[in-house]
């Protein structure tokens, strides 16, 4: 104790106070520490194969999905909402089985987080109605009343703008997400064919191109088993009008496949080495 008096702040035989007071040294402490922090994080990465379970039935959003998803973003939806559920029983009782890391694998930016203002929506998908998602969206404390959300019913007033969903689209491919030259010229077509405005005309093609089993990233082939069965398209108005596109539509349309590409199964473990050979390599 008379060693901490006497040197002004002493540490281990550290002048803290130096260290505090003179930025050039200050500065290469904090490296020294995100140094090592990062490395001790990341490098594991590198050489763990249990680092990111392999999974079948992930795929990139499709365009209308990719829309909504830049409007969840725009509109600061991840600020209240997360998506990841941790492996917590509570969590898991609540929410369902818990994110896996290859659920995100094509999301730029990643709506990780625990934040818990409003639910976490990483199973969101299919849980409600499209009419429930409208009247939720528009007027929020309508279906639940001790809502903080504020209301979004100029979505369905506004057409969908997709002047920059190939420009996103060519972004995302050059970030290994397995878009196809096939997939972004047909952006538009696909995008009506979703949204339920072209009486069914482009619905096989988009069905062909998003409920493939076999998809190409960075250069490697990746076929899903014969025995898996990729999550059906979302394919309707979801803003009940089929007489346009709007924002409505395309942030319902990213909602409802929320945490429903991988097929689940009870009693599989599909993090650690037990789960089955189908989601794994």
């Amino acid at each position: 104790m008379s060693e901490y008096k006497k040197g002004g702040g002493m540490i281990r035989g550290i002048p803290h106070d130096t260290i505090e007071s003179n930025l050039p040294i200050l500065a290469v402490f904090v490296a020294i520490l995100v140094a090592v922090g990062g490395i001790v994080e990341i490098v594991p990465a590198f050489y763990l194969e249990d680092a990111e379970p392999k999974v079948e039935g992930v795929r990139p959003l499709t365009p209308l999905e990719l829309e909504g998803f830049a409007i969840f973003r725009r509109e600061g939806c991840f600020l209240c909402h997360a998506q990841m559920i941790r492996p917590f029983r509570d969590e898991k009782e609540r929410y369902g089985h818990f994110s896996l890391a290859a659920e995100s694998q094509f999301d730029h930016n990643y709506a990780w987080g625990s934040k818990r203002t409003g639910p976490d929506l990483a199973r969101v998908g299919g849980k409600y109605t499209d009419d429930w998602h409208i009247q939720h969206l528009r007027y929020p404390r309508s279906v639940v009343p001790e809502s903080v959300m504020p209301n979004f019913f100029f979505l369905e007033e506004h057409p969908l703008d997709t002047s920059r969903t190939k420009r996103r689209m060519e972004v995302l491919a050059s970030m290994n997400v397995p878009y196809s030259a096939d997939d972004i010229a047909n952006y538009e077509a696909d995008i009506k064919a979703q949204a339920g405005v072209d009486d069914g005309e482009g619905e096989d093609a988009l069905r062909a191109r998003y409920e493939r089993k076999t998809w190409e990233i960075d250069g490697v082939v990746t076929t899903w088993s014969d025995s898996f069965e990729p999550t059906p398209l979302d394919v309707r108005a979801f803003d009940g009008d089929a007489s346009d596109v709007t924002e409505m539509d395309a942030l319902i349309a990213y909602l409802q496949q929320l945490g429903t590409h991988i097929h689940f199964e009870e009693g599989v473990d599909y993090y650690h080495d037990k789960f089955g050979h189908a989601y794994r390599e």
